[in-house]
């Protein structure tokens, strides 16, 4: 019995050395960075989490393109504006994939809009930025949906009357009801059992992957799916997601209003038009995982922003004090602001530019994928690659990616 333990302590010690020098021989065809170790690769040294913190003191020790392995698998770091705008602008058609990690595979597959590539992505997207400018443009608009929840927000807001309050939970609900008015025709109370656990849902879903859970199901999904833990209830989450989304289709199909309303009835019409077309993308599963991709993309980032403008306006009173003061001036208090008042409120306009530029809603760049060999900042990349890149937008000199004009009139007057 002693003889067979050692015998398979020296095979996992033996198993571990040849993926030590596996792993060695893989960071030869990569920019530099730290030593991997077996199975668990860097995450030891990142404390399981993305920091962007993290990302910026290698930079230092590294350079502005090193090599990060998240387990058994490589990531490319990008850092600072050469290395940000090589990966990003000049080779943008080389690494505008998705990657798909064991996580988001298992929960969500190879649907929808947010992690799909190929042909797949193509026609989601386009025929979600369709959609998107239709019900723009629409009877009951999407800029009628923001008013009407800026009021129900400014409402509760008052209502406090100046007592010190957290506005997160407001936010959050409001930007999660324009969401749902846009995808599903109709708005739900603060009340709703199913809207509170739709807000959790989401909220658990975006960030169980940059938990140590998520890290570990990465590096070891095989293990972790059959596993219990906090993972097990981000799938529980998601299928509520899909549930909830998949109710509010049958309702629609029984309903089969006239013209379209929403996203749903856009959609639907869509998979009847091209049922006959053998490339069409448009059934039922990739709708689903549309909406849900829309709820996930839009509510946490969207709430973030906004939380970073309030909290900007309460730093910056003068700032704030100013753009009341323009407002007050150019708009009547009955009227609703819409999109249009932008051309004449000009300080507001840089404001909020400004909020949108210096906010820091993620702690890193959204994962890319390279989809063909290519080269950044000298080094070859091969095809399926991950990148990321760690810097905030403000930190980089943003004026070289957006045109001449924007710069110059958003800001200019805000130092004015």
């Amino acid at each position: 019995m002693l003889e067979m333990a050692e015998f398979f302590i020296a095979l996992l010690v033996c198993l571990l050395i040849l993926q030590f020098l596996k792993l060695q021989w893989m960071r030869t065809q990569l920019p530099p960075g730290p030593v991997p170790l077996p199975i668990l690769g860097n995450l030891w040294l990142l404390d399981f989490k993305l920091r962007r913190e993290t990302l910026t003191k290698l930079t230092k020790i590294y350079g502005n393109i090193y090599t990060l392995w998240m387990g058994q698998t490589p990531m490319v770091v990008l850092n600072g504006y050469r290395a940000v705008k090589d990966g990003i602008v000049t080779h943008s058609e080389e690494v505008s994939g998705r990657p798909l990690t064991p996580f988001y595979r298992d929960m969500m597959g190879e649907k929808g809009i947010f992690l799909t590539s190929g042909h797949t992505w193509k026609q989601q997207r386009r025929f979600g930025m369709t959609i998107i400018r239709s019900l723009a443009l629409g009877k009951n608009n999407l800029e009628n949906q923001i008013q009407t929840e800026a009021c129900h927000l400014v409402d509760i807001f008052a209502n406090i009357k100046g007592k010190p309050f957290d506005p997160h939970t407001f936010v959050v609900r409001a930007i999660a009801n324009i969401i749902c008015a846009v995808v599903f025709g109709h708005r739900f109370s603060s009340e709703d059992e199913s809207f509170s656990k739709l807000i959790k849902a989401i909220y658990f879903v975006i960030y169980f992957q940059a938990t140590i859970w998520g890290r570990m199901y990465d590096a070891f999904p095989w293990l972790m799916h059959r596993l219990p833990g906090p993972h097990q209830k981000v799938f529980v989450y998601n299928d509520f997601m899909h549930n909830l989304v998949m109710k509010e289709v049958q309702t629609h199909e029984r309903q089969n209003a006239g013209d379209p309303q929403d996203l749903i009835d856009f959609y639907l019409a869509q998979i009847t038009k091209t049922k006959d077309d053998p490339t069409s993308t448009f059934n039922k599963d990739n709708m689903v995982q549309t909406v849900v991709d829309l709820l996930l993309g839009g509510t946490e980032t969207t709430s973030t922003t906004l939380l970073w403008a309030l909290l900007y306006m309460i730093q910056y009173p003068e700032i704030q004090e100013n753009v009341q003061r323009e407002i007050e001036a150019v708009l009547e208090p009955s009227h609703l602001i819409s999109y249009e008042d932008r051309k004449k409120l000009p300080y507001t306009n840089a404001v909020i530019h400004e909020a949108l530029r210096h906010s820091n809603v993620t702690s890193v760049g959204v994962p890319r994928l390279c989809v063909r060999n290519t080269t950044l900042l000298g080094f070859h990349i091969k095809k399926d690659t991950v990148y990321v890149w760690g810097n905030r937008w403000h930190e980089l000199n943003c004026s070289s990616f957006l045109p001449t004009s924007f710069g110059r009139s958003h800001f200019s007057c805000l130092r004015e």
